[in-house]
């Protein structure tokens, strides 16, 4: 597995302006993070970060939609309680007038998706033979992994961390067989990150290979709407496990294929954002993003 690895580091070399608008957005959401209290205004963030003020606005605004203000304000508690909240979004209520098929539809990854069997699954993907490749997202450089049935597995990297990702993601299919394939998965994240190629007309085919259980919860996942939320309590309720809400969390947690199955859209029930397996702060800056494209 580390032969099939060295090339790795030659295609994450590769940029592209949404990439590095994500660098300077994570550096920003840390910063808040951490100085939540002061509430740094947009002269003293462009400043620590060696930038002008009118530089930083402009990164934000064609980043997300929003301006940095905007979008602190989008990945607040509060706005993620209105995420859970009864009343519908106007972005919603908008999509029903238009007579569209639901919720989030005006903004949303079309998605048709197939379970693997039991067997191939416990066989830790024996049989399988997985295509990947890393490239620039919204959020940073993504690993995607496709299969001869759709994809499988989308996962996420800091400058430097892509074999950490590599790695973790190898690990859930241990047996499967694993070419780079950085052509063949390029048409996957323009499919993915840029929202002008989603359409109804052509869905996203995606594999899901876990437990009954987890692919339960996966689906429930996939039908949480653009710009909205759900709380692991009401995933858990919704598949019939009201009980489960730990267990629920915990599949969220192994998730492969993060952000098309939205995982980051799983909130705890007092709205608090709580874990991500690729970082809160990457969570963050999804929630942020779909504010913006909604």
């Amino acid at each position: 597995m580390n032969a099939l690895f060295d090339t790795i580091s030659d295609s994450a070399v590769e940029t592209t302006p949404c990439g590095a608008d994500y660098d300077t957005v994570r550096s920003v959401i840390t910063m808040i993070s951490e100085d939540y209290r002061e509430q740094p205004g947009l002269e003293t963030i462009a400043e620590r970060l060696g930038m002008s003020p009118t530089g930083l606005q402009k990164t934000f605004t064609r980043w997300a939609g929003l301006s940095p203000k905007a979008f602190l304000q989008a990945i607040t508690l509060d706005h993620a309680k209105e995420l859970l909240g009864k009343e519908r979004l106007p972005v919603l209520d908008t999509s029903y007038e238009l007579g569209l098929s639901g919720p989030g539809r005006l903004h949303d990854l079309f998605v048709t998706h197939e379970a693997m069997s039991p067997g191939e699954w416990k066989s830790g993907g024996e049989s399988l033979v997985i295509r990947y490749g890393f490239h620039a997202s919204p959020f940073g450089r993504s690993l995607l992994m496709i299969t001869d049935r759709g994809l499988a597995g989308v996962a996420f990297a800091d400058p430097g961390d892509e074999r950490t990702a590599f790695e973790d993601m190898t690990a859930r299919w241990p047996n499967a067989t694993y070419i780079e394939d950085e052509p063949a998965t390029a048409a996957y994240a323009r499919r993915i990150f840029d929202p002008e190629e989603w359409s109804s007309d052509r869905p996203l085919k995606v594999v899901l290979i876990g437990t009954d259980f987890q692919v339960q919860v996966w689906e429930s996942l996939l039908k949480i709407p653009f710009g909205k939320a759900k709380s692991y309590s009401e995933i858990a309720s919704e598949i019939g496990r009201p009980n489960a809400s730990r267990a629920v969390g915990a599949a969220i947690g192994r998730n492969p294929v993060s952000f098309v199955v939205p995982c980051h859209r799983a909130l705890g029930k007092s709205g608090a954002l709580t874990g991500y397996h690729w970082g809160v702060t990457r969570k963050r800056a999804m929630l942020g993003w779909e504010a913006g494209k909604a």
